[in-house]
C-alpha cells in the first residue's frame, strides 16, 4: 500500500506539473497572438487573460511582467541552440559544430512567422529593445555551457568561450544587418557568409601574427 501511495503522488505531481506547463504555454501564444495583432504597448495584461481564458492573477503567477512573455520565448533559441550542439559529432571541430548547430536552429525558427514578426515588434517597441540586448548575455553563456561539455582543462573552456563571444557578438551584428537588407537573402544563407566571415578573420590573426613574430 505504502508503494502504491508513493506511485500515485509522483504521477500527482506529475500531472499537476503538465499542467501548468500547458497552461503557461496557452498565455504565451494568447499574448504572442496579441502582441502581433495589436501592438506590445496596445495589448494589455486583462487582454491577454482574457484570451487564455484565466484570470489576471494566473497570468502573474506565470509572467512577472507582459515583456516576460517575449523573452520566455526567446529562452527557447538558447534551450534548442545547446541541444543542436549536443548532437553534432563528438569529433566534429567547435567551430563546425556552433555553425551547423546555430543554421539549424536558426532556420527552423524562421520558418515560424511568429519570430520575424516577435523580431519586427522588439524593433518597434522602445521597452523591448532596450532589454532585447540582455539575450545575448544569456544566449552567449548558453552556448559556452554546451561547448564545455565537448572540451577538457581551463585551455577547453576558454576557447569555448572566446568562440561563443565571437559568434554570438556576430550573430547580434548579422541580425541587425539582415533586417536592414529587407530579408533579401535567406536567413541560413546569410548565417553561413556570416561564419564564412568568422573563419576569413580568424585565419587572418593567424597570418598577422605568424609575420610579427
Amino acid at each position: 500500500m505504502r508503494g502504491s501511495n508513493k506511485n500515485n503522488n509522483k504521477t500527482a505531481e506529475g500531472l499537476r506539473e503538465r499542467k501548468r506547463r500547458q497552461t503557461r504555454e496557452r498565455i504565451s501564444q494568447a499574448a504572442i497572438a496579441l502582441f502581433i495583432e495589436r501592438g506590445f504597448d496596445a495589448t494589455t495584461v486583462d487582454d491577454i487573460a482574457a484570451a487564455a481564458d484565466v484570470s489576471k492573477r494566473s497570468f502573474f503567477d506565470y509572467f512577472p511582467t507582459k515583456e516576460d512573455v517575449i523573452f520566455a520565448w526567446q529562452d527557447g533559441f538558447g534551450e534548442s541552440l545547446a541541444a543542436a550542439v549536443a548532437e553534432r559529432p563528438a569529433d566534429e571541430p567547435l567551430l563546425s559544430v556552433i555553425e551547423e548547430a546555430f543554421v539549424a536552429v536558426v532556420t527552423k525558427a524562421v520558418a515560424d512567422p511568429r519570430t520575424l514578426a516577435i523580431g519586427d515588434l522588439i524593433c518597434e517597441t522602445p521597452a523591448l529593445r532596450a532589454r532585447d540586448q540582455m539575450k545575448y548575455a544569456k544566449l552567449e553563456q548558453v552556448l559556452v555551457d554546451a561547448l564545455a561539455k565537448r572540451t577538457k582543462g581551463k585551455d577547453g573552456y576558454l576557447r569555448a568561450r572566446l568562440l561563443a563571444m565571437m559568434v554570438i557578438g556576430a550573430m547580434r551584428i548579422g541580425k541587425e544587418t539582415w533586417q536592414d537588407r529587407q530579408k533579401s537573402e535567406s536567413v541560413e544563407a546569410y548565417a553561413r557568409r556570416i561564419f564564412k566571415m568568422i573563419r576569413a578573420e580568424l585565419s587572418g590573426f593567424d597570418d598577422t601574427a605568424a609575420k610579427r613574430s
